[in-house]
């Protein structure tokens, strides 16, 4: 026997639709609680251990892939947003249950927009950098909040860019401005949710570089590419992965978010927007990448100030981190299965904060 089947995940519960292509039996319904114990249960009840389950990429799909693989099943991930479109017209309303037979019918007919698994070290990895990213905002978050302060009480010598806020000097000169005790109380908040956020962001970064500087992959793009760094090599690497599974350049940065849009037949969307449908932490890691090509020391120099002659450092700069991305996927492919190679003998970030 061999079963087909789709499951749709949600916090409070896991709705599935599986068929036995030999017996033809057919079973629909909700596992609850959606836990890992209630779902290795339920697998260990189906009536056989070979064929394949479909689960969309979004939130939680990792322990179902890998109770699904303990208990001898194939994980197939969808990719969200072609598995939507693969939908078609609604003709009534969507549930959790007409999704999992979409994925079952999806998987079985053989036209299910399939996702790359990465491997559990990649995905603690991406972990990281994505938890990097959140306190990197944070911290952003709160220097905007000391410069709108600041402003409020029309105090004028604000250190830009923010950054420079952080520094000795400009802290010595914060504390001698004359604000009112509201303000004076916002700004010391601020100035400690600041630390407080640093002391986090420490032990990562100094983790991040000690992967840089031994995993393959990461060397190569820092050696090969201006501008890539022991912070965002790790980045890309965790969140492009396996470039194999790209058949050019033009999916790499499909696949990143950074891609133009075009005209919509519904005149609803106005042109020339990025599309956005990647990974969040890899377009900021290519921004990010991409600002080096600013300097006349980048072999990018050229062409960023042809652009931004035209249009602009902002677009120049999105135009450069189309070109990186294309490039990472050649220097990726050179390495082949070594680019994933992980990096042994490595405390995670926690045991260093610790």
């Amino acid at each position: 026997m061999s079963i087909i089947g789709g499951l749709d995940v949600h916090r409070g519960q896991i709705t599935f639709d599986w068929i036995d292509r030999d017996s033809g039996e057919a079973r629909r319904g909700r596992i609850t609680p959606a836990t890992r114990d209630r779902l290795r249960r339920w697998l260990q009840a189906l009536p056989c251990r070979e064929g394949a389950f479909a689960v969309e990429a979004c939130t939680g799909w990792r322990f179902v892939a890998e109770e699904l693989r303990a208990a001898g099943l194939v994980a197939q991930l969808a990719e969200p947003a072609e598995t939507s479109s693969l939908r078609g017209p609604k003709r009534r309303a969507k549930t959790d249950r007409t999704d999992a037979r979409l994925l079952r019918e999806l998987l079985e007919q053989g036209r299910l927009p399939a996702c790359w698994i990465p491997p559990a070290w990649l995905l603690d990895l991406r972990t990281t950098v994505r938890l990097r990213k959140t306190l990197v905002d944070e911290r952003t978050a709160w220097q905007q909040r000391i410069h709108a302060v600041l402003y409020h009480h029309g105090v004028h010598g604000v250190p830009r860019p923010e950054q420079q806020l952080l520094t000795r000097a400009t802290r010595d000169w914060l504390a001698g401005v004359a604000l009112a005790p509201a303000g004076r109380h916002a700004l010391v908040v601020a100035l400690r949710q600041i630390d407080a956020v640093d002391a986090e962001l420490d032990p990562i970064d100094r983790w991040l570089r000690g992967v840089a500087r031994r995993q393959a992959g990461c060397r190569a793009l820092i050696a090969a590419h201006y501008g890539i760094g022991p912070i965002t090599a790790p980045t890309i690497l965790a969140e492009l992965g396996d470039v194999r599974r790209f058949a050019g350049g033009d999916q790499v940065v499909r696949a990143t978010g950074l891609d133009i849009t075009v005209w919509s037949s519904d005149g609803k969307r106005s042109p020339g927007r990025l599309s956005r449908q990647g990974p969040e932490v890899l377009r900021w890691a290519l921004f990010e990448a991409a600002k080096a090509a600013a300097r006349p020391t980048s072999p990018d120099y050229p062409f960023y100030q042809q652009v931004k002659d035209r249009q602009g450092g902002n677009r120049a700069t999105l135009a450069v981190a189309r070109k990186l991305a294309r490039r990472m996927r050649h220097t990726l492919l050179g390495l082949g299965d070594a680019a994933l190679v992980p990096v042994d003998q490595l405390p995670p970030p926690l045991a260093e904060a610790a």
